[in-house]
C-alpha cells in the first residue's frame, strides 16, 4: 500500500467494521491508486455504511469507469500520431 489514499480507505473500511480480509481486498488490490481510492472515499463519506455487496458493485463501477478513462487517452494518443503522419507524411 504505498499510496496515501490507499491506506486511508483501508482505514476507514477496518473503522466502519468491515473484515479485515475484505478491507485488504478492496484497497490493496483493487483500489491501489489515489485516482481508485480516492473515488471509493467519497462514496463512503456520501453513503456511510453501505452492505458489502454495494461496496462492491461501487468498486466495479469505479474500475469500469477507469478502464474507460484509460482506454481513451490511449485512443487519443493514437490519433495524435495519425495526425501528425497525416500533416508531417510518414
Amino acid at each position: 500500500m504505498a499510496q496515501e489514499k490507499t491506506k486511508e480507505l483501508y482505514r476507514l473500511l477496518l473503522e466502519k467494521g468491515y473484515p479485515k480480509e475484505f478491507c485488504a481486498e478492496i484497497a490493496c488490490k483493487n483500489m491501489n491508486t489515489d485516482f481508485t481510492a480516492g473515488r471509493m472515499l467519497g462514496y463512503l463519506h456520501r453513503v456511510g455504511n453501505p452492505r458489502i455487496e454495494d461496496l462492491v458493485d461501487e468498486m466495479l463501477a469505479i474500475l469500469s469507469d477507469r478502464q474507460q478513462i484509460m482506454q481513451k487517452k490511449e485512443m487519443e494518443q493514437a490519433q495524435a500520431v495519425m495526425n501528425d503522419v497525416y500533416r508531417n507524411g510518414l
